[in-house]
C-alpha cells in the first residue's frame, strides 16, 4: 500500500531540542494572547528581550508563528511594533476518530479550529478499518489541505487504549484486541502516528484550548456509544502504568438493572450510552431506527416524548458526574455527550441532579461544561494528540520549507489524489 510520503508530510519526531522549554512558552503565550507584541510575550513568560526574539525567530523560521502588519498603536509611545499570532495556515495536523459505526477524518489547525470533517461508516473488522483507514486518507488530504504541510496523524478511539505502544489493547464494543494501529499506519501514511483514547485525547484539547481552570485540574467525562473519562492535574493527562485511566464504563449505578455485556448489571454505558438511548427509542416506537441522528432531530422539532428520554438520561449522567466530583474535586469537568451539545436547554435537568448528589459542588453550572468543541468534538479529538506534541514541544520540527509556488501545490495535490485511486 503506498505511504502518504508526499511533500506535504512534515514531522515531529525529528529535529532540534527544547531542553528548558522556552519556545512552547512563547507559543502558549502567544496561543493564549495572540495577536501579541513580543515585549507582552515577555512580561507574560518572564523570558528576556534577546530569548523571546530568538526564540520568535525560531517558531518563524518553523512556520508556527507569524507576523502581521505593524499596528499604528504601539504599546509603547515612539515604538511601532510587529504582532505576532499563531500561524494557521502552513501547518494542520490529521486525525482519524474510530467509532462504533463510523470512521471520522480531520483536519484541525494550530488553534484548534477545524479546517475539514469526512465520515464514512465502516463493517469492523480491525484489519479492514486501518486498510480503509490507509486508502481514504490521502484523497481527504487532497481535497482539503490546500497545500499545508501535515504534522502528523492523530488516531484515538475509546475502550482502552496504550498510547506509549500506540496500540487498542480492549475495544468491548467493537470486539478488538492488542490492534497495532500505529505500526500499521505509520508503515502506510509515512506520517508520525500519535494514538490515544478519545476521553484523554479531547482532555488534552480543553487543556489546550479551553477553559483556562483546565490546567490546574480537569476531569472530562465522553458519553457515547462508549463511556470513559480522562483526569488532569497541572496540565498533565493522567494515563496509570497500565494506560488505564479513565475507564468508568462498568461503575455500578445503584439502581440500575442493566444487563452489561460484561455480565454484571447496572454498569454506566450499559445505563446510558447512545446505543442502549437509540435502541430504546426505537422498541417505544419513537423512531424508525436505532439511530441517535432522528432521535436528535426529533428532539429538535420539540418531540416532547424524546426529550424527556434526553432528559433522563441527563439526570442518570448528572449522578456520575457528582461521583467524579465528590472523588477527584477538579477545578472543571468537561462532559461531551449528544444533549449536552445539541440541546443545551435541557442542561438544568443534569444541574439538579449534581446539586442533589454532590458533597462538594454547590455550583455545578460554574464547574460542569459541555465540551467547547461542539459537533466537531470527534475531529478534534483525533488531531489532538499531535497538537499536544507540537505545542509541548515545538522545535522538534523540522524547519518549514518556503511556500511552494502554486504549480508546485497543484503538482503535490494531485499525486496524493493518485494515493487514493
Amino acid at each position: 500500500m503506498p505511504a502518504l510520503n508526499h511533500p506535504l508530510a512534515s514531522s515531529v519526531t525529528a529535529g532540534r531540542s527544547d531542553p528548558t522549554g522556552t519556545a512552547a512558552a512563547v507559543l502558549r503565550a502567544v496561543l493564549d494572547h495572540g495577536p501579541v507584541a513580543r515585549t507582552l510575550i515577555g512580561r507574560a513568560t518572564g523570558l528576556s528581550p534577546a530569548v523571546v526574539s530568538r526564540q520568535t525567530a525560531d517558531l518563524i523560521s518553523l512556520g508556527l508563528l507569524r507576523e502581521l502588519p505593524a499596528l499604528s498603536s504601539p504599546p509603547r509611545a515612539g515604538r511601532p511594533f510587529v504582532p505576532l499570532d499563531i500561524d494557521t495556515q502552513r501547518h494542520l495536523a490529521c486525525g482519524v476518530h474510530i467509532a462504533v459505526p463510523n470512521i471520522t477524518f480531520g483536519l484541525v489547525d494550530l488553534r484548534g479550529q477545524v479546517v475539514a470533517q469526512e465520515s464514512v461508516p465502516h463493517q469492523g473488522d480491525a484489519r479492514e478499518v486501518l486498510r480503509q483507514i490507509s486508502q481514504y486518507l490521502p484523497g481527504f488530504v487532497a481535497r482539503h489541505a490546500r497545500g499545508s504541510r501535515l504534522l502528523g496523524l492523530g488516531v484515538v478511539t475509546g475502550g482502552w487504549v496504550d498510547p506509549q505502544r500506540g496500540v487498542i489493547v480492549e475495544h468491548g464494543l467493537l470486539g478488538w484486541s492488542d490492534v497495532p494501529v500505529r505500526q500499521v499506519l505509520a508503515e502506510t501514511t509515512g506520517l508520525p502516528v500519535h494514538v490515544d483514547g478519545h476521553a484523554r485525547a479531547l482532555a488534552q484539547a480543553e487543556i489546550m484550548f479551553g477553559d483556562p481552570r483546565a490546567r490546574r485540574s480537569l476531569v472530562h467525562l465522553f458519553v457515547g456509544n462508549v463511556v470513559d473519562a480522562a483526569i488532569a492535574t497541572g496540565g498533565e493527562v493522567h494515563w496509570g502504568p497500565h494506560a488505564g485511566a479513565g475507564d468508568v464504563a462498568h461503575l455500578p449505578l445503584a439502581d440500575s438493572s442493566v444487563r452489561c455485556p460484561c455480565g454484571r448489571s447496572g454498569c454506566v454505558q450499559a445505563a446510558i450510552s447512545e446505543r442502549v438511548l437509540a435502541e430504546r427509542a426505537f422498541r417505544e416506537g419513537r423512531i424508525e431506527k436505532p439511530d441517535l441522528w432522528l432521535l436528535l432531530d426529533a428532539a429538535r422539532c420539540g418531540d416532547q416524548r424524546v426529550l424527556a428520554l434526553f432528559r433522563d438520561r441527563l439526570r442518570v449522567i448528572g449522578r456520575v458526574v457528582a461521583l467524579l466530583l465528590d472523588v477527584i474535586d477538579p477545578e472543571v469537568l468537561v462532559l461531551t455527550e449528544a444533549a449536552a451539545i445539541f440541546l443545551p436547554d435541557l442542561l438544568p435537568d443534569l444541574y439538579e441532579q449534581i446539586a442533589a448528589h454532590s458533597r462538594v459542588c454547590d455550583s455545578p453550572e460554574r464547574i460542569v461544561l459541555p465540551t467547547r468543541f461542539g459537533a466537531h468534538s470527534l475531529a478534534v479529538a483525533a488531531s489532538a494528540t499531535v497538537l499536544d506534541a507540537v505545542h509541548r514541544s515545538p522545535r522538534s520540527l523540522r524547519p518549514a520549507p518556503a511556500p511552494a509556488s502554486a504549480r508546485a501545490r497543484t503538482r503535490a495535490r494531485a499525486g496524493a489524489g493518485r494515493l487514493s485511486d
